[in-house]
C-alpha cells in the first residue's frame, strides 16, 4: 500500500500517520525525518544534504526520491508506506510515480484530509497565545497554507482523475477521522 495524507498544515496528518503505523504496521516516510536521518548518518548522501541545508538552501527532488527509494529498499515487505510531506508540486508526484513504476508499484490511495481554513487559523492561534510555540506562529501558519494551496493543493485534481482520492473530514474528531481513513482504505484494497 502506498498512500498520501494530504492536507493543509495543522489538519491532522501526523496525528493520523501516526495511528496508521501503530494499529496497521506501516512505515511513515516524512521528508523532514528522513533528511535529518540522512544527515544523522554520516553516509555521502547525508554529507550532501547536510551541506545543502547548512547554506539555507533547498534539497532538490532528485535527493528526497533517492531517499524515499532507500527507506523502500530498507523497509522492503512493510505493510505499506505513508507518504507525509511529499509530494508537494506536480514535478514531485512526477518523480514519485517515476520511482514507483520502477518498482512494479503505484500509488494506491490519496486521503486528503478536508478542512476549514479560518477554523485550523483560530486554533493556530489559541495555540501560540496559550503555548507560545514558535511553530504555531500565525503569521508563519498562513504563509505555509499560502504555500501549500499554490503548490499541493493542484495534485488534488490529478488523484481525481484517476480515481484514487478520497476525501475526508478533517474537522471531525481524531477518532471519526481515523474512521474515515479506514472505510477509504478498504474502498482501495
Amino acid at each position: 500500500m502506498n498512500l498520501i495524507l494530504f492536507g493543509p498544515p495543522a489538519a491532522g496528518k501526523g496525528t493520523q500517520a501516526k495511528k496508521l503505523v501503530a494499529e496497521r504496521g506501516y512505515i511513515q516516510l516524512s521528508t523532514g525525518d528522513m533528511l535529518r536521518a540522512a544527515v544523522a548518518s554520516g553516509s555521502e548522501l547525508g554529507n550532501k544534504v547536510k551541506s545543502i541545508l547548512e547554506s539555507g538552501a533547498l534539497v532538490s527532488d532528485e535527493i528526497v526520491i533517492a531517499l524515499i527509494d532507500d527507506q523502500l529498499d530498507t523497509n522492503k515487505g512493510a505493510a505499506g508506506f505513508i507518504y507525509d510531506g511529499f509530494p508537494r508540486t506536480v514535478g514531485q508526484a512526477q518523480a514519485l510515480d517515476k520511482l514507483l513504476e520502477s518498482r512494479g508499484e503505484k500509488v494506491d490511495t490519496v486521503i486528503r484530509l478536508v478542512v476549514d481554513e479560518a477554523a485550523l487559523l483560530a486554533r493556530v492561534t489559541k495555540r501560540f497565545e496559550e503555548q507560545g510555540r514558535k511553530d504555531d506562529n500565525p503569521e508563519t501558519f498562513s504563509v505555509r497554507l499560502e504555500k501549500y494551496n499554490a503548490d499541493t493543493a493542484p495534485l488534488v485534481p490529478i488523484y481525481a482523475e484517476r480515481g484514487i482520492l478520497h476525501e475526508v473530514d478533517g474537522m471531525a474528531s481524531i477518532d471519526e477521522v481515523s474512521g474515515g481513513i479506514d472505510a477509504a482504505l478498504k474502498e482501495a484494497v
